[in-house]
C-alpha cells in the first residue's frame, strides 16, 4: 500500500505553492506546533478555498463554493445546528428526498450516516472550505431561528398602531433589522430614502439598488437619530451633510459602516456603507480576467519601479485586483508595505497600516514615511490629493514600484486626472508604467441560464467586434438567484500600457483620444469589448454590460 502524500509535497508538487514557502511554514510548524495546512493558509501562501479544491481533487469529491449559496431551510430543519457543527457538515439542499451536504474533511463518515438517518438515502457529498462553512454555517441557522421578515412585518404592524412617538426600543430593533437584512443579502450599501408618505429602505446588491423594506415615515425620525449617535453625528443638524463611521458586530465578524447623511426635500436622506473586512484573497485568474490580461499584469507587477494604477468607480473590485496581483509579488524577497483606508485583506510578510485621519496619517505622509523604510514596493490605498500623487510619481522615478487606484472611467482619462493633480507631465510620462481600468458584470445564474435568440440589434452590437452570433444567454430567475437571474459578478478590464509612443504623447499633452487610438492599433481590448466577450461566452448578457460598460 502506497504512503499517502504529505501535504506540503502535495501543494509543491502542484506548483501552488514554492520550496522556499514550504520550508518557511515547516520552520513555523516546528515553532508554533500548528497544523501545516492551517500554517499555509495563515501565512497567505494558499487561501482556504485553493486547499479545500485541492484536498477534494485528491480524495475524488467535488469541491463545492460557498460563497453565494444560501442553503434551503427544508435541509436546514431536518438537522439541528449542534448536531450539524459537531459533525462538521452543512445541510444544502433536498432534492427528490435526497439531501446535500457540505464538509470539510473528505473522510467524514458520521456526516454522510446522519444525513442518511435524516432522509432515509445517502446524501450527494461536496468538499467545502473551512472559512466559509463556518460562516455559513452560523448565518443559515440565525436566520432560521430569527425570520428577518416576519419580525419587520410585526413591527410595521405596531407602528400602525401608534400616533404618538416610536418607542425608543422597537426603533433600535428596527435598525438592527434593517443592518442585518443587508449583511444576510451581501450589500455593499444600504439606502434610507423618505419620501412624503413612507420611508423606503434599498440595498445595493451585486451593484445594483434593489427594494428592501417599506416602512411607516413616523419612524424615520428615531432611525436616523439611532444611526447618527452609534456613528457620533450631531443629532440636532439636519440642515447640512454628516458622514460618520461605527463598528457593528454580527456572529462572528465586525462590519466597519461608513454613515453619510443630506438634508433632502423630505428628510434626511442616509446611505450606510458596509465594509465586511477581511476577505478571502483571490488569485487572478480566479476574477475572471482572460489569460492574456493574467500574464500581461503578472508581468507589469514583477517590474522593478514605476507606478501600476487600477482605475474604476467606487466598488468596481479595484482593491481586490490590486492585492490580487500583490499577492503574485515574490513577498519574502522585496520589502513590500501598505497604507489603506481600510485594511480590507491581511498578507503575510507585508507591512500594511491603515489611515488614521484622527492623528494626521494619511496616504501623503505615509508615502513619505515609507521611503524611509528601505521599500521594494509601495502601495498607497488611493491617490486623491495633489500631494499624495506628487509623493507616489517621486517614489517611482527613484527606483521604486508603486501601486495605487484611481477614480476615472477607463484606462486613458487616468492621464488628465493626474495632470489635474498637478502632476509634472515629464515625470509623469517618465514614472506611468501601466493602468488597468476595471468594472464588475453581474453573471448569469447557472441554475436557470438559458439560451434566447438574439434581436438584430444585438446581432449587430456583436458584429462590431466581429463575432457572428445568433443566440445569447440569460437567467430566467429562480429561487436561488432570487429572480433576479444573476449570481455573483466578475471583472472586465482595459489594460493600457504605457509605451515609449505613449510617452511622449504624455509629454506632449495629446488627448486621451490620441492615446486611446494607439492603444488601440496595439489591440488594446477596451472594456466594453472584454464585456462582448463574456457575454458572447454566456457568462453575463449583453444588457448587462451595455448597462455597466455602455
Amino acid at each position: 500500500m502506497a504512503a499517502p502524500i504529505k501535504i506540503g509535497e502535495l501543494f509543491l508538487s502542484q506548483g501552488i505553492i514554492t520550496p522556499k514557502q514550504l520550508d518557511i511554514a515547516l520552520e513555523q510548524q516546528n515553532v508554533t506546533g500548528a497544523i501545516l495546512g492551517d500554517l499555509l493558509i495563515k501565512l497567505g501562501f494558499i487561501t482556504a478555498p485553493e486547499f479545500a479544491r485541492t484536498i477534494a481533487v485528491q480524495s475524488g469529491l467535488e469541491y463545492l463554493d460557498l460563497t453565494n449559496r444560501e442553503p434551503e431551510e427544508e435541509a436546514l430543519r431536518l438537522i439541528p445546528k449542534e448536531i450539524a457543527e459537531k459533525a462538521g457538515m452543512i445541510p444544502l439542499s433536498l432534492d427528490e428526498g435526497r439531501m446535500t451536504i457540505g464538509i470539510t474533511n473528505p473522510s467524514n463518515i458520521v456526516a454522510v450516516d446522519i444525513a442518511t438517518k435524516a432522509t432515509g438515502k445517502p446524501p450527494s457529498v461536496y468538499l467545502v472550505d473551512h472559512d466559509h462553512y463556518q460562516a455559513t454555517l452560523e448565518k443559515a441557522y440565525y436566520f432560521i431561528a430569527h425570520p428577518i421578515q416576519k419580525r419587520m412585518q410585526d413591527i410595521i404592524s405596531q407602528l400602525r398602531q401608534i400616533t404618538g412617538t416610536v418607542p425608543g426600543a422597537t426603533i433600535a430593533e428596527l435598525v438592527e433589522l434593517i443592518m442585518v437584512d443587508g449583511i444576510r443579502k451581501q450589500a455593499t450599501d444600504i439606502h434610507i430614502s423618505p419620501t412624503e408618505d413612507v420611508t423606503n429602505i434599498f440595498y445595493r446588491i451585486d451593484g445594483v439598488l434593489q427594494q428592501g423594506h417599506c416602512i411607516q415615515k413616523l419612524a424615520h425620525a428615531g432611525i436616523i437619530s439611532r444611526i447618527k449617535i452609534l456613528g457620533q453625528l450631531d443629532i440636532a443638524e439636519q440642515r447640512l451633510p454628516q458622514d460618520g463611521s461605527f463598528s457593528h458586530s454580527f456572529l462572528s465578524r465586525t462590519f466597519e459602516v461608513r454613515v453619510s447623511t443630506i438634508p433632502s426635500i423630505f428628510g434626511e436622506n442616509m446611505v450606510l456603507r458596509l465594509l465586511a473586512g477581511t476577505g478571502t484573497l483571490l488569485r487572478l485568474d480566479a476574477l475572471g480576467f482572460s489569460a492574456t490580461v493574467v500574464k500581461q499584469v503578472r508581468r507589469l507587477f514583477n517590474k522593478s519601479y514605476g507606478i501600476i494604477l487600477i482605475a474604476g468607480p467606487t466598488g468596481s473590485g479595484k482593491t481586490t485586483t490590486l492585492y490580487a496581483a500583490l499577492r503574485e509579488l515574490n513577498r519574502l524577497e522585496r520589502n513590500i508595505l501598505t497604507v489603506e483606508d481600510p485594511v480590507e485583506y491581511r498578507l503575510s510578510f507585508i507591512k500594511q497600516t491603515q489611515v488614521n485621519e484622527k492623528a494626521g496619517y494619511e496616504f501623503a505622509l505615509a508615502a513619505k514615511s515609507f521611503m524611509r523604510q528601505d521599500p521594494d514596493v509601495m502601495l498607497l490605498g488611493e491617490i486623491r490629493d495633489e500631494e499624495t500623487a506628487q509623493m507616489a510619481v517621486r517614489a517611482a522615478i527613484t527606483g521604486h514600484l508603486v501601486l495605487s487606484t484611481l477614480h476615472t472611467n477607463d484606462a486613458a482619462t487616468a492621464i488628465p486626472r493626474l495632470l489635474d493633480l498637478k502632476v509634472d507631465t515629464f515625470l509623469l510620462s517618465s514614472a506611468l508604467v501601466a493602468v488597468l481600468a476595471q468594472r464588475l458584470v453581474r453573471k448569469n445564474c447557472t441554475h436557470c441560464c438559458q439560451e434566447y435568440p438574439l434581436s438584430q440589434e444585438e446581432q449587430d452590437l456583436f458584429r462590431e467586434y466581429k463575432i457572428e452570433q445568433t443566440t445569447g444567454y440569460r437567467g430566467t430567475g429562480c429561487s436561488k438567484c432570487g429572480n433576479s437571474g444573476f449570481s455573483g459578478r466578475i471583472s472586465i478590464c482595459e489594460v493600457l500600457v504605457i509605451d515609449n509612443t505613449i510617452r511622449q504623447l504624455i509629454f506632449e499633452g495629446a488627448s486621451t483620444g490620441a492615446i486611446m487610438e494607439h492603444a488601440l492599433l496595439n489591440e488594446m481590448i477596451t472594456l466594453q469589448h472584454d464585456g462582448i466577450l463574456k457575454a458572447a461566452e454566456g457568462i453575463t448578457t449583453l444588457t448587462e454590460v451595455l448597462r455597466v460598460a455602455g
